[in-house]
């Protein structure tokens, strides 16, 4: 069975690379991208089955750049990644559909759990939040 395909945004170079080395233990890193402008064009053309997000990043925010994206693609898989602990916030992602919520902190453990939780079409919080 091929690796699941993940498009990876995060606005921190540091971060990213993090991100994308705990990813590539287990899924196809297809590309990592700065804004949630390049997530949107990114995920048009590289066709992800998970794009795994950040919130807060410049120019469009994460959160937009999922509903975008859901809108064209449905069944899309979404994480968002994130340090925002705030309930308001988690329900804000979670009312854009299935959807998981993995707080930065906790990504050593459940960004992969998340990941695998959305190519089911399954929500999944981080289990310290």
């Amino acid at each position: 069975m091929n690796a699941a395909r993940v498009l990876l945004a995060e606005d921190g170079s540091a971060m990213g690379r993090q991100l994308r080395g705990l990813l590539a233990e287990q899924f196809e890193v297809i590309g990592l991208v700065q804004d949630g402008a390049s997530l949107v064009k990114a995920a048009q053309s590289m066709l992800p089955d998970v794009v795994v997000t950040d919130i807060a990043m410049p120019e469009i925010d994460g959160l937009e750049a999922a509903r975008r994206l859901r809108v064209q693609r449905p069944v899309l898989g979404v994480v968002f990644i994130t340090v925002h602990a705030e309930p308001q916030m988690v329900d804000r992602a979670m009312a854009l559909g299935p959807c998981s919520y993995v707080l930065k902190s906790d990504a050593g453990d459940d960004l992969a759990l998340a990941v695998q939780a959305a190519l089911r079409g399954e929500p999944f919080v981080s289990r310290s939040l």
